[in-house]
């Protein structure tokens, strides 16, 4: 390599060029419904998965889906360009390649999916395909923990988010995302709908890094560049945002939806703009940038105001064109410089021009300078805070001071590396290869086209995603470079001098910051001090619940049925069972105490054989029951059954010693009378009970016709239940291979 980068440019071949070419015809794919999703119109395809749960492949094209769709798979295909050649000849890109291709169609499918299930499905896949991808470089520590930080964050909250999704369908009575929003209004008035928010939130929060669950996604820099620039700018750390979005006609409007997130928001977003203003790191700079964004987004789907929509809208796109830019930048300096420090870096412009061009154009438009798509956005966001009805001065100065904080940092990554003082001795810093420098061009280069001709944006992708969110075309607010002098302009111009004001002592105020957030507390430092504990937790779970006594596993297991039972009856109020024992028998009895007897004496005997005989005597007492109440077939099985059990174990208790002397175990003795308790009052209850018949009713009308059997019994576990009886004899063989195997150890053994 030659100042960092491949002298080979040529890519990674096959391997590296199929998956550019699958993402460019998944972007053409989704241009061509432009058209129509741009008449107001949408596109869905359903297929049944599950028909009797009404859960079917559903998939919708709409404004918010089809904009999402066209950021994820045009910055995915330019992102695969960069990479083929950013890791050029790497001995695991197919890997790569085939993980990110993965994490794209992933997050497609999440944006498209019109099924709650399936929606969860594609949520799950995101984690772990962005699992995979953040410890890519899974020889390195710090790539293993920050993956599995991410995992273990965002799948916690998606275990809340599908407890989410399963009461909102048994509210709403579907998995249908359209019929659930249809029904918006019901669901805002049910008892339920408070429950439904946290979970729902919970997992949005995680998902898009909300505070305080911020701490993993800076971690996720660990990844390949090329991931971060995917990662943070179409794709997972949005998926929560789309979520919020996808469910903003159905669940906002109410005041706890409003309040949460306008609070949550607003404080993700000037809490991770200070924080990356202290940051040296240009990759963790920009990554807390992306939480500043992911808190605006969210403080604005918290209201429901035509400018808080279309400044949503806006400022998606604005959001995904620079964020992905600049962080491409930031891996061409890196690789050609071998740092991202921004002390280190400097002079970089005359060197690197083209990629100085891309980092100022796409800086622009973070800043909010006109002509850029970001200036209109900004605009819009001031006039989305300032509609709001509950507090605009909270909103828009969360807003002002984020937006400025934003300036500085645009200026910290994209102005100082390049344009002040001169390259320092060390570094040989080359214009990247095209296929590096080519995206963060077309992707800052759209930022400046939609800024000059907006009405581009307006009618294709803004006015449609409104409707997704409003329902109203009529709510879209016009994107203009010059809506007049007006207060969101007024506090533009604010945001210029406030944000120069910082990017000039920005030094310092880093140096103040360090301090400040040094005193406070850190979930980060606490992650791994939190994971010792949840694995010492771990093990002394283990300790007690696996601690090798098989007495101690019965007991616990027998424990939970007699509960569950009891627990059962006394809920359902099981009323008093008048029990009638006029129609005993003599052989009733006499079975009865056979059975009484073989247990007393498993219980007191100091004998494993005589144990187990005993044993053998309890079920040939329950096979006797069989026969007498007409059920020989299941008699036959069960005295089979015992035989082969008390030989079995017989043979291997000839080799054990005797047992100790019995003891009695008031636990013990207290469990086996809840146990039998328990049995009895279900049985019955059971046949207390007017019996369902319909099951029988079937297997008489059809076990001749249909399995040409007259043995009812039989046919059902031949026929009927053909591959439960088969589980069954693969049960019976594997323990016979398995008391086979022991045996002949034992016996080997021995010998020895």
């Amino acid at each position: 390599m030659a100042g960092g980068f491949p002298t080979e440019t040529r890519g990674n071949g096959l391997t590296g060029t199929v998956p550019i070419l699958f993402a460019a015809a998944l972007f053409a794919y989704f241009v061509s419904m432009v058209p129509t999703i741009a008449a107001t119109d949408i596109i869905r395809v359903s297929i049944p998965w599950v028909p009797s749960l009404g859960i079917e492949f559903a998939f919708l094209v709409d404004g918010l889906s089809l904009t999402f769709s066209l950021l994820i798979s045009g910055i995915g295909t330019l992102v695969l360009l960069y990479s083929n050649t950013y890791l050029a000849g790497h001995p695991q890109y197919a890997r790569f390649a085939l993980f990110l291709t993965a994490f794209m169609v992933s997050m497609l499918g999440l944006v498209l999916a019109d099924d709650l299930i399936l929606l969860f499905v594609f949520w799950e896949l995101t984690t772990i395909t962005s699992y995979m991808l953040i410890g890519f470089s899974h020889e390195s520590k710090k790539s293993r923990r920050n993956a599995l930080q991410a995992l273990f964050v965002t799948g916690a909250g998606g275990l809340a988010f599908l407890a989410g999704l399963i009461l909102l369908a048994a509210v709403s009575g579907t998995t249908s995302i359209s019929g659930i929003i249809a029904q918006g209004d019901a669901l805002k008035e049910h008892a339920m709908y408070l429950p439904i928010l946290i979970l729902l939130l919970a997992g949005t929060f995680t998902k898009s890094a909300q505070a305080p669950f911020h701490f993993w996604l800076p971690n996720a820099m660990a990844a390949p560049t090329p991931v971060s620039a995917f990662l943070h700018s179409a794709t997972m750390v949005k998926a929560g945002i789309y979520v919020m979005a996808r469910m903003h006609p159905a669940m906002s409007g109410t005041d706890v939806w409003l309040w949460t997130l306008t609070i949550f928001g607003a404080v993700t977003a000037i809490f991770a703009s200070l924080l990356a203003l202290r940051q040296t790191d240009l990759k963790q700079a920009l990554a807390y940038t992306t939480l500043m964004a992911l808190g605006t987004l969210t403080l604005f789907l918290g209201q429901e105001s035509g400018y808080a929509m279309t400044a949503f809208a806006t400022f998606l796109v604005v959001h995904s064109l620079y964020k992905a830019s600049l962080f491409l930048v930031v891996g061409c300096i890196d690789l050609s410089t071998g740092t991202r420090e921004t002390d280190q870096l400097a002079g970089l412009g005359r060197l690197m021009p083209i990629t100085a061009v891309a980092a100022a154009l796409a800086a622009l438009s973070m800043a909010g300078f006109p002509p850029f798509l970001g200036f209109i956005g900004k605009e819009l966001k001031y006039a989305g805070a300032l509609a709001v009805a509950s507090e605009p001065v909270l909103v828009a100065g969360a807003a002002l001071l984020s937006n400025s904080l934003m300036l500085a940092v645009a200026g910290v990554v994209a102005f100082r590396p390049f344009w002040r003082g001169t390259v320092p001795s060390g570094q040989s810093p080359r214009e990247a290869p095209w296929q590096m420098w080519a995206g963060p061009i077309i992707l800052a280069s759209l930022g400046a086209l939609f800024g000059i001709y907006p009405d581009l944006l307006q009618t294709t992708l803004i006015n449609p995603t409104v409707i997704s969110l409003t329902g109203e075309v009529e709510e879209a607010k016009e994107l203009k470079l010059w809506a007049g002098f007006n207060i969101p302009l007024i506090l533009s111009i604010a945001t210029f001098v406030l944000g120069l004001l910082i990017y000039a002592r920005h030094v310092q105020l880093r140096a103040l910051l360090a301090r400040v957030f040094a005193a406070l507390p850190n979930l980060d430092n606490g992650w791994d001090g939190f994971l010792d504990g949840f694995k010492n937790f771990a093990k002394l779970q283990t300790a007690f619940v696996q601690n090798g006594k098989l007495s101690s596993y019965l007991f616990a297991t027998f424990l939970t049925i007699a509960a569950g039972i009891l627990l059962t009856l006394v809920y359902t109020g099981m009323p008093f069972i008048d029990v009638d024992l006029s129609d005993v028998e003599w052989k009733h009895a006499s079975i009865a105490l056979l059975t009484i007897s073989g247990a007393i004496l498993a219980l007191f005997t100091n004998s494993r054989i005589a144990g187990i005989a005993a044993l053998g005597v309890v079920g040939i007492g329950i096979a006797l029951i069989f026969i007498v109440f007409s059920a020989p077939d299941v008699a036959i099985t069960q005295l089979l059954v015992e035989t082969l059990i008390v030989v079995l174990v017989s043979v291997v208790m000839l080799r054990l010693p005797s047992l100790p002397k019995a003891e009695f175990r008031l636990g013990h003795a207290a469990l086996s009378v809840a146990m039998g308790v328990a049995v009895s009052l279900t049985l019955i209850a059971v046949v207390s009970s007017p019996l369902e018949l319909r099951l029988t009713d079937y297997f008489e009308a059809t076990s001749w016709p249909e399995a040409y059997g007259r043995n009812i019994v039989n046919v059902i576990l031949v026929d009927f239940r053909a591959l439960d009886t088969f589980g069954e004899i693969a049960v019976v063989v594997i323990a016979a291979l398995s008391a086979y195997a022991l045996l002949r150890t034992t016996r080997k053994g021995g010998q020895s």
